[in-house]
């Protein structure tokens, strides 16, 4: 083999990344793979636009075709975006025979089961390493460092810019709108954040993971979301006072055969290490029945970051191609999908509501919470200023979801409950 020829779809942030790396790090690439490694043509919208790195126009296309369809280009890599044009792109590519690359989360959350399928049946490989968190090589840990694990749980911060909020609104007690605003001007939020704030992001990885980690036809619709945008100023603050540290949480659990997965916004003991991972960084934690206790940590995003792990997957799908094994590392589910119901999840639960300031109105909360078997871990009682008014703050000890959410339902029909301001998910009091 002369060389390899590579094709990509898209040159914004991350593809002007991968081009960058392939050409600053060619010998390394000549080492591992044994040849040159060379981009023939790149899709793009606008041919004349001005960007960060040289590149000569004749490289460059507006038309898929001659990327997907050039007999000389081996590997396709999407860097593009979208979801059902891209799809189709892919298809297309591994239809023509040609290794896909692909940093797309969005895409492999929604079809990834199809576009998987697709590839095996035509001695393809497709690899996404670069579709959850970045830089962090999480994929291909639990696909072959953990393979001959039983991975029983994964939580993690997976979305740098909810970290990025939530680390300033807990050090320098900014409120959410004004460290939202910054984020966008910092280039770590988009115009629109609904997909990152609202938790939708952060599901999409979540999906992804607990497909690989767990070996099941794990979908997006199973993933339960909250995102961040309801968390206050006191939220945070009580949070602190009780010693914990809130993060946006992704948490894959299975017991048995059973699993939950979901997104929200969680709290965290303050020695746990997932607590004090900050800003726009990411960090998964693994828990095998074998090894234990593992975590990955490091950039979540970024064009140099995202970029390595998508050259990483293409150092692979080379290294494939070399030995003749193409479209044999996909391994099918093994597992049939089996979802927790609301009285199989069991969690710590922070409720914080505002009550009649009255003798007996804590006795008649904790009546409620006791007819359900659900005790207190901890407890603050504070009078609310110039208010006839007290706030309560709870964390329960372990509970199921269906208990405490028929709690907080009886709850507001007790006449000394004026309203429940907040409640969160609390984790990792013991690690696990």
């Amino acid at each position: 083999m002369n060389a390899i020829h590579v094709g990509l779809l898209g040159l914004g942030t991350v593809g002007s990344g991968v081009v960058k790396i392939i050409e600053d790090h060619q010998d390394k690439l000549m080492h591992q793979v044994g040849c040159p490694v060379k981009v023939k043509k790149v899709l793009v919208q606008d041919i004349d636009k001005k960007r960060q790195i040289e590149f000569g126009k004749d490289l460059l296309t507006k038309n898929a075709d001659e990327v997907i369809h050039d007999p000389e280009i081996d590997v396709v890599i999407e860097v593009m975006g979208g979801v059902e044009l891209t799809k189709e792109y892919i298809l297309q590519a591994l239809q023509a025979k040609k290794h896909v690359v692909t940093a797309n989360k969005d895409l492999m959350a929604v079809y990834g089961t199809e576009l998987l399928d697709a590839a095996t049946e035509n001695g393809c490989d497709l690899f996404y390493e670069a579709s959850v968190a970045g830089g962090i090589p999480i994929l291909r840990s639990l696909v072959d460092g953990l393979a001959s694990d039983r991975i029983t749980k994964m939580m993690g911060i997976v979305n740098g810019t909810t970290n990025f909020i939530l680390t300033k609104m807990s050090k320098h007690g900014s409120p959410y709108g004004e460290v939202l605003k910054e984020a966008q001007e910092l280039g770590y939020a988009e115009s629109d954040p609904t997909a990152d704030v609202e938790g939708l992001d952060a599901a999409r990885k979540m999906a992804i993971l607990a497909r690989l980690g767990f070996s099941m036809h794990v979908d997006l619709e199973d993933v339960s979301v909250k995102g961040i945008s309801e968390v206050t100023d006191e939220d945070i603050s009580y949070s602190k006072r009780l010693g914990y540290t809130m993060k946006l949480i992704g948490i894959a659990n299975r017991t048995r055969d059973k699993v939950e997965v979901s997104v929200q916004p969680t709290l965290l003991p303050d020695f746990h290490p997932l607590a004090s991972v900050n800003n726009e960084y990411n960090a998964v934690y693994v828990y095998g029945e074998a090894v234990g206790e593992t975590m990955f940590y490091g950039p979540g995003a970024g064009s140099l970051p995202t970029a390595t792990a998508v050259v990483s997957d293409l150092v692979g799908v080379m290294k494939n191609m070399r030995l003749g094994v193409n479209g044999r590392s996909a391994v099918l589910p093994q597992y049939e999908k089996a979802l927790k119901q609301s009285d199989e999840i069991y969690a710590q639960h922070f409720l914080r509501i505002h009550v009649k300031d009255q003798v007996g109105a804590f006795s008649t909360i904790t009546s409620l919470f006791s007819e359900r078997g659900v005790s207190f871990e901890k407890i603050l009682q504070l009078p609310l200023k110039n208010s006839s008014l007290a706030e309560i703050v709870i964390v329960t000890h372990q509970a199921s979801n269906k208990d405490f959410d028929e709690i907080l339902g009886n709850l507001l029909d007790l006449e000394v409950v004026q309203g429940i301001k907040s409640s969160y998910r609390v984790e990792g009091n013991g690690y696990s």
